[in-house]
């Protein structure tokens, strides 16, 4: 059984429905703590220095605590919608140091804007509101300084903050919580759906394509299938060459056959971007796969590189049911153990292939060719 109160899942769905959403709320969030950790810091010395020289603070600690709330709400919303539609609509093909100059200067423009909202509107409107302290007033110079630790500091927090964004990126959403409060760090079972995708006859791809062609032909088939990826509330687990291994927690791949839909979801996304692949590649990628759920082992591996590893007898079945694709003549196999977990559904149309005797597999496993009933398509905001 689940609990009742899943965070990793709970944030998936909540990504794929508000992607643009969430990526400014985490942007948002991390810089109001940013700003408020600043804010308590300036304060300390701030009564530090009164103590010491026996001077009077000039803004009450209400003014600065309000103050960093606003900046790092404006400053969150502001960097993290533009840097949302860099990364989809822009930077998916720029070199990573070209992303970081832009990013950077970028961050510059909305921190001077940012800073001199700041310091001619809010600050005097919040202190007029909690109250200002009788002292000497700051002077231009005493705002330059403070225009350079902003700066500063805000250099350092972008550093730390797109880090964790980074790391986020690759475990996935609602990875990250989990694996610093060390769930993963012990084996724990859990049962999950996976999916094997392999691209079609690339061996003779990379033959006609050459080496270089071929690695940028992968590259954009992953991105494109890395666009679907939210709408069902797929998650990544590897990339080995030109397969990509994905998987699902047991309730977000049977709901609406997500699992299912999805392999067509990322065919339907080829088709619409066949003018850009034929013109590029003189092709447009096929891909065939293998779909299965059962038990698995979930655990935290590594020292130098770490990772999030699964284990069991399920990935290897997936990925022998995908291997006999070319055998049957079909693109796409599911296990009668998924079928027989799915809701009736009238847009699946599934074709059984009897009990199958897999490589390397003691036991039969009944194995179904499954395909959308004529007329049905997929329709995803990724890809209208």
């Amino acid at each position: 059984m689940e609990k009742n109160f899943d965070y990793t899942a709970i944030a998936q769905r909540f990504s794929s429905k508000f992607p643009a959403l969430t990526y400014v709320l985490t942007q948002v969030n991390f810089w109001i703590i940013a700003n408020v950790l600043l804010a308590v810091l300036l304060q300390l010395q701030s009564l530090s220095l009164s103590q010491t020289f026996q001077l009077q603070g000039l803004f009450s600690f209400g003014t600065v605590i309000i103050t960093s709330i606003f900046m790092g709400t404006l400053y969150g919303i502001g960097f993290g919608a533009l840097d949302y539609y860099l990364d989809k609509k822009i930077f998916r093909r720029q070199p990573f140091g070209k992303i970081i100059l832009v990013k950077t200067l970028i961050a510059l423009s909305i921190l001077i804007l940012l800073f001199m909202l700041v310091s001619f509107v809010i600050l005097p409107i919040v202190n007029d509101l909690f109250g200002a302290r009788p002292g000497i007033p700051l002077n231009p110079k005493s705002w330059e300084y403070l225009f350079w630790l902003l700066l500063i500091y805000y250099f350092f927090m972008s550093l730390v903050i797109n880090f964790i964004n980074q790391v986020n990126k690759k475990y996935g959403p609602g990875i990250l919580v989990p694996l610093l409060l060390g769930k993963y760090r012990n084996p724990k079972e859990e049962e999950r759906i996976f999916m094997f995708m392999d691209l079609k006859s690339s061996t003779s791809l990379a033959e006609e394509l050459g080496h270089l062609r071929y690695s940028a032909f992968i590259r954009d088939c992953f991105l494109d299938i890395n666009h679907i990826l939210l709408p069902f509330n797929a998650q990544v687990y590897q990339y080995v060459g030109d397969e990509i291994i994905l998987t699902w927690k047991l309730s977000d791949g049977l709901k609406d056959h997500s699992c299912i839909r999805f392999f067509f979801a990322c065919e339907n996304y080829f088709q619409r971007k066949s003018l850009y692949y034929t013109n590029n590649y003189g092709l447009i990628p096929i891909f065939k796969a293998g779909l299965h759920l059962g038990q698995v082992t979930v655990v935290e591996i590594g020292e130098i590189k770490k990772d999030i590893a699964y284990h069991g007898d399920t990935l290897n079945t997936t990925s022998r049911i995908q291997s006999v694709c070319n055998e049957f003549n079909k693109r796409f196999l599911v296990s009668n153990v998924v079928l027989e977990r799915l809701a009736p559904g009238d847009d699946i149309n599934s074709e059984p292939l009897g009990m199958i005797q897999l490589r390397g597999k003691t036991t039969k496993i009944g194995i179904a060719s499954v395909d959308l009933v004529a007329g049905h398509r997929v329709q995803t905001k990724a890809s209208i």
